[in-house]
């Protein structure tokens, strides 16, 4: 009795193990991130009330076909991930998960999410197309091992799941649909770049070209910087163009100073636990800067 229960548990912890590897392969939290910024550019588009079943295959396309993308990323990527201390952990790298799973895994994902962003609306489809294009096969599989500037392919991808929620509601590209693309775009150095300069040596290691070891911590911290100050106006005109609510546009403002003071500070006097404060910091500034944005227009 005692063996078959030791057996059961053994067999179930396999099983978690698994699960938890495919579920890591998608990245959640970076997945999630990007998804709320389509759906808070569709919404704030569309406006209150939208289509439930509209919204829900949109949500679900942005999905699937950023998860599916990811994992394959993962896939590409599994040789670097093992050198490096940072990344030695994740599934494929560690052996919980097969690279052939994951490619299966990532396929029909990726497969699932494009087939429905096409049959939602063919222009949405083909922006959602073109991230997904331009982020595993540009990005991970051509340039990321060639060029330090591969960051600026990848961030365009990353802005592709707003212009999308953008276009599906209005039907076309348009100004502020390039607005809130371009501010995914020059959100990534303070999200990349602060990690690059913290892992250089594991970047280093992989053989990987970052800005850190290409041009110098200080042109790094320098671009940084710029990059948020360039995006904190871009934000700003995105709100005026938009008409938000004034409120939502002064703290729209305030965070986007906090963030440039961020890495002005950084700039002048850097330290290794204000490069890592910048890296948080980030990701809940571009939440909160979708957020404010989509609240501001339906106020």
């Amino acid at each position: 009795m005692q063996t078959y229960a030791d057996g059961r548990r053994a067999v179930v912890q396999r099983v978690a193990i698994r699960l938890g590897g495919f579920w890591a392969l998608t990245k959640p939290r970076q997945t999630a991130l990007l998804l709320v910024t389509g759906v808070c550019a569709y919404t704030l588009t569309q406006g209150l009330p939208f289509s439930p079943r509209e919204g829900l295959w949109m949500s679900a396309a942005l999905l699937l076909s950023i998860s599916g993308c990811t994992a394959l990323n993962m896939v590409l990527d599994r040789d670097i991930d093992a050198k490096m201390s940072r990344t030695a952990s994740r599934p494929l790298p560690a052996g919980d998960i097969r690279p052939a799973s994951a490619v299966v895994f990532g396929g029909l994902l990726s497969a699932t999410g494009l087939l429905l962003a096409f049959a939602l609306d063919g222009l949405f489809g083909w922006v959602v197309t073109a991230g997904f294009g331009l982020d595993l096969l540009v990005y991970t599989a051509w340039l990321k091992r060639r060029t330090p500037l591969s960051i600026v392919l990848g961030g365009i991808s990353g802005g592709m799941p707003v212009l999308a929620g953008r276009v599906l509601a209005l039907g076309r590209v348009d100004a502020v649909g390039l607005l809130l693309a371009s501010s995914v775009l020059l959100w990534i150095p303070s999200h990349i770049l602060t990690l690059a300069i913290r892992y250089s040596e594991d970047y280093e290691r992989a053989g990987v070209p970052v800005w850190p070891t290409s041009y110098g911590a200080r042109a790094t911290r320098l671009f940084i910087a710029g990059a948020n100050l360039v995006n904190a106006v871009i934000l700003t005109a995105a709100g005026m163009l938009l008409r938000v609510h004034r409120m939502s546009l002064l703290v729209l403002l305030g965070a986007g100073i906090v963030m440039v003071v961020l890495a002005v500070l950084q700039l002048v006097e850097p330290t290794e636990r204000r490069n890592w404060l910048l890296f948080k910091v980030a990701s809940l500034y571009m939440l909160a800067s979708s957020l404010l944005l989509t609240v501001g227009s339906l106020l």
